[in-house]
């Protein structure tokens, strides 16, 4: 797999990922009819480093590395991951978050943050825990699954002081 910095002809590729994993209205607060000028605006929009996983020259996964907080909060790195649906399980989210503190702490941010992750996706909680992550935090039934109602989220956190830029 190889994860490199996306560039906006990426974005082809990038949208039918993005509508897969926002339509089941499970894990991401987007609506599933989020339109393609907000889809992209969330990937290339100003200040934003996002990246791409590639296998065999297909996009499969994508995340983006921003500051959590402007100014005096902009030493703490937040983070947004998506993998198609269709190569889940295949490791591409592991590799994409490894990657993603490797690149955080080249950036210099001491931390990085979570600050909603849903508490029915267990795959990502699981998967973050397994990264350093911790549970920092819970938001009571802020987040409006489609088909479980009202879930919590999650805010989840660790130092990038152990990461080997």
């Amino acid at each position: 797999m190889n994860i490199r910095r996306a560039v906006e002809s990426d974005f082809a590729a990038m949208r039918p990922i993005f509508q897969a994993v926002v339509a089941p209205g499970a894990t991401y607060v987007f609506a599933p009819d989020t339109n393609e000028h907000d889809a992209y605006a969330y990937w290339f929009g100003p200040g934003i480093a996002s990246y791409i996983a590639e296998d065999d020259g297909r996009i499969v996964g994508m995340y983006k590395l921003v500051a959590n907080q402007r100014d005096l909060g902009s030493h703490v790195a937040n983070a947004s991951f998506m993998v198609d649906p269709s190569y889940s399980g295949q490791g591409a989210g592991r590799q994409m978050g490894q990657h993603c503190l490797r690149e955080a702490k080249k950036a210099g941010y001491l931390a990085m943050q979570f600050n909603f992750v849903v508490s029915t996706n267990k795959a990502a909680v699981s998967l973050w825990q397994k990264l350093g992550f911790a549970i920092v935090g819970t938001l009571p039934k802020a987040f409006s699954h489609k088909s479980l109602g009202y879930v919590d989220a999650y805010v989840m956190h660790r130092f990038l002081d152990d990461i080997q830029a």
